[in-house]
């Protein structure tokens, strides 16, 4: 295998995060010396025995050749850190990826991206404020990127989809595993014309509850804001926002009545330092795009 293909064949297993890949590629320089290190040489270096003895089984259970098939029959690419198709705002976070599985393509206006986030409950005020934001978003060439969940974030990336514009989904899943099945359909639509789906996670990776956390990182790094439309502070949006506020990324807050509970989380961001946004005119200037 070539240097890239033993990086790819790393980013399959799950137990090396980017910041343990990093400290490894520092130690060892090369992918391919990473991978046939030996179980005394992962010791030295400090990883743990449950942790050398969970490598060593997914190195001798890994099928490359399988794998890198399946990759392209699926037509889907794996850009490493170190490619020139690599998004450059995700670039710029610490903790970016060292692969990122993509399905459909990503072009260099992506850069010019926003988040679009919220609950999965959304009231018919929050539908409005998503199609709203997305559609306007969308006419202005800005890419608009989400997660895909129910609610807000698939509403926000129909919307941009069907106002001509991309979109781009990122999962907590394998890309050949899109989640939730309900919004299976509108991913398909994106490959095929205006975006992408991508993912930090493997092929054949089933998402745990503690993934959906890590993924929200990536829907923040991949765009220069992110917008919060509805919800709780004790949800997945707030891991997004918090993700934001590590990168440096600004969080603008689209406010809510204050008699709805899923106006909880955006009315309190605004309390907060949040940028109150109420047009797409408000997202141009605050993000300067």
């Amino acid at each position: 295998m070539t240097e890239k293909e033993y990086l790819i064949a790393l980013s399959t297993f799950t137990g090396f995060g980017p910041v343990r890949l990093k400290l490894l590629l520092s130690y060892f320089k090369k992918p391919s010396k990473i991978w046939n290190s030996s179980t005394g040489t992962l010791t030295e270096i400090g990883l743990s025995t449950r942790s050398i003895e969970s490598f060593v089984r997914h190195r001798n259970n890994f099928d490359a050749r399988a794998y890198f098939k399946k990759l392209k029959n699926l037509s889907i690419k794996a850009l490493t850190i170190f490619d020139n198709g690599y998004p450059r705002n995700l670039k710029e976070i610490s903790d970016a990826p060292f692969v990122l599985y993509v399905r459909g393509k990503l072009i260099r206006s992506d850069e010019k991206s926003v988040a679009i986030v919220g609950t999965r409950t959304m009231t018919n005020y929050g539908r409005e404020a998503a199609q709203k934001f997305a559609k306007g978003l969308a006419k202005l060439g800005v890419t608009v990127i989400s997660g895909l969940a129910l609610g807000v974030d698939a509403e926000a990336q129909r919307a941009a989809f069907k106002a001509g514009g991309r979109t781009i989904a990122v999962l907590a899943s394998g890309l050949d595993i899109i989640s939730p099945l309900a919004n299976k359909n509108l991913a398909l639509e994106f490959i095929k014309s205006h975006g992408a789906l991508v993912s930090e996670y493997p092929l054949g990776h089933i998402p745990f509850k503690s993934d959906f956390a890590v993924r929200n990182r990536l829907i923040s790094g991949l765009s220069k804001g992110v917008i919060v439309i509805e919800g709780r502070i004790k949800s997945g949006t707030f891991y997004t926002v918090n993700a934001a506020a590590n990168q440096g990324r600004p969080v603008l807050a689209v406010p809510g009545p204050i008699t709805s509970p899923t106006s909880e989380a955006p009315n309190y961001l605004i309390q907060n330092g949040a940028r109150l946004i109420t047009s797409v005119s408000d997202v141009i200037d605050e993000l300067h795009i």
